[in-house]
């Protein structure tokens, strides 16, 4: 041990300290370039899992014994080797993982229906129903999650009045949902459960937010309908005219805003029309009667009895013929009947605000000039705009299209080059971020080895040696440098030459009472070595006398 204790104290704390940092940085160096090599690139197995459905996956994945890793406070994204991602999950899939916190109607596949009970079969029929209404709504492309409760009254015997079933949806989106797939979702989940009305579906998102309100009348719920009508035909009317005005002006060279006010009553009006001059003969009806009549001789009638009468008024023999008549003939008048029911919503105002910025060319500076536009092109967009909303002077509608100047300056051509060197050195992908950090640790790790191990060991091996001064170079300095003044060096030999030092330099003077001093302590010692050999057993009593004195 003791060459290496003279080692270690010739090189002394300082390099010590570099030698031992040195070896950690190039122990840890090595350590990540192991580590990254045998790293498995990673990706994606699963994301915005569940905590059960997390558990459910690592459970599976310890079984298999395959590396992986977990993201976020509750494990919701779970990392696997790219490599095995496909076939994980198809194996996960053919073992129903991962559920996403909700169950269909395989729920019946695991139960025995004869030992189940009729109110265990209902509570599961209702799980399976709101979980496929669940994995249909997560289809819609920004639904992300979904959970669907349902309300369904028990069908009681001998109730005339039911109470409707209603449901709440609760939704985790990656975006906004517009009206139109908000009623679709409403409508879904209506059409899959018997007597459910979609005013009776209430929405709501992950940030509190009522996107349907089921608990609404159908009177507020038309007024609802009849807003998003309104904002539906603002927004198709200002996109038709930001499309006409854009081809004539540039893109992004106008400002639309339209505004709709909409008659919101429902009209209902019948009217009946009759016409006198065009009459129909509907029944015609003719009758004929004749009838003949006469008296015998000596017949004794009512007239005959009458005081006066002589009861020879008319010759025996004599009849009487009566002949009738009657013709009965029914007319219809043409008669009109008719039903007008005019819904609400139709457009009862149009005002439509277009404002254009003017044209700017080259100036004399080379920077863009400023012009307005001729009032003649701006009549004529003006046109265009009435005819691509439909204007109707006699329903109120007001057009106004304006020239004025844009805050910001127009922006040039765009280029669609393919990015070059410098552009995809600029812009890296977070793949080129890593490497390029790795290139730039090794570099600095390789820099600090030259610099701190490398450069002083060839430093010391390439110093050259002095002739003149017969000594070797140390650090800019010979041997001679190093000696005090006055000193000769001589070299006779192998065996012989010495050191002269001049009697008259201090220096000397000093070197040689330090030399004599030593020589006093190597006899004294020497002498004290002798005596202990001699005398063992004296010299063992003296130094325990020593240790017990206190």
């Amino acid at each position: 041990m003791k060459p290496i204790l003279d080692l270690v104290t010739k090189l002394g704390p300082a390099r010590l300290a570099a030698m031992a940092a040195v070896t950690l940085t190039l122990i840890g160096f090595f350590a990540f370039l192991i580590l990254r090599v045998s790293r498995p690139d990673m990706g994606v197995l699963f994301s915005d899992l569940s905590m059960q459905d997390s558990a459910a996956v690592v459970r599976e994945l310890d079984a298999r014994g395959l590396r992986y890793e977990t993201k976020g406070d509750t494990g919701q994204t779970i990392l696997a080797p790219r490599g095995d991602l496909a076939k994980l999950r198809m194996d996960l899939a053919g073992k129903g993982l991962p559920v996403q916190a909700g169950v269909g109607y395989e729920i019946f596949d695991k139960g025995d229906a004869f030992s189940s009970t009729n109110f265990v079969q209902n509570v599961n029929h209702l799980r399976a129903l709101e979980g496929e209404l669940a994995r249909s709504i997560r289809a819609i492309g920004r639904v992300q999650a979904a959970r669907v409760h349902l309300v369904l009254p028990e069908r009681r015997l001998f109730e005339r009045d039911r109470e409707t079933p209603s449901a709440a949806i609760v939704l985790k989106l990656t975006g906004d949902l517009d009206p139109g797939q908000v009623r679709a979702i409403r409508h879904l989940a209506a059409s899959a459960v018997e007597g459910l009305r979609p005013d009776r579906v209430s929405i709501v998102d992950e940030r509190g937010r009522l996107l349907a309100d089921g608990a609404k009348s159908e009177d507020q719920e038309g007024a609802a309908a009849m807003e998003d009508r309104q904002v539906g035909l603002e927004r198709r009317l200002r996109s038709q005219v930001e499309d006409v005005v854009a081809g004539i002006v540039g893109p992004g060279r106008a400002r639309v805003q339209v505004n709709a006010e909409l008659d919101m009553k429902r009209v209902e009006s019948r009217s009946e029309t009759f016409d006198p001059e065009s009459r129909v003969v509907r029944s015609s009806q003719t009758r004929t009667e004749a009838s003949l009549t006469g008296t015998a001789e000596g017949q004794t009638t009512v007239g005959n009895e009458l005081p006066g009468a002589s009861g020879n008024d008319k010759a025996p023999g004599q009849k009487d013929s009566v002949n009738k008549n009657e013709e009965t003939t029914n007319y219809e008048i043409s008669k009109v009947t008719k039903t007008e029911v005019a819904e609400g919503g139709r457009i009862k105002r149009l005002s439509v605000a277009v404002v254009v910025d003017g044209v700017y060319a080259p100036g004399a500076d080379g920077k863009p000039a400023y012009s307005p536009r001729q009032p003649a092109e701006i009549e004529r967009i003006a046109a265009l705009v009435r005819s691509a909303v439909g204007f109707d002077k006699g329903r109120g509608d007001q057009i106004e299209v304006v020239n004025l100047r844009f805050a910001e300056s127009p922006a040039g051509p765009q280029q669609f080059d393919e990015p070059g060197l410098i552009q995809s050195l600029l812009s890296p992908s977070k793949e080129d971020v890593m490497r390029m950090g790795e290139l730039g640790v090794l570099a600095l790790l390789t820099l600090i080895v030259l610099m701190t191990v490398v450069r002083p060991l060839v430093k010391q091996v390439l110093a050259p040696v002095d002739e003149a001064g017969g000594g070797k170079v140390l650090g800019g300095k010979t041997v001679g440098d190093i000696l005090p003044a006055g000193t000769t060096i001589t070299l006779t030999g192998p065996g012989g030459g010495g050191i002269t030092v001049d009697p008259n330099n201090p220096t000397a003077k000093l070197m040689e009472f330090a030399k004599i001093n030593g020589q006093v302590q190597a006899e004294t010692v020497q002498r004290v070595i002798d005596m202990v050999r001699a005398s063992p057993a004296e010299t063992v009593e003296v130094l325990r006398a020593w240790i017990q004195e206190e």
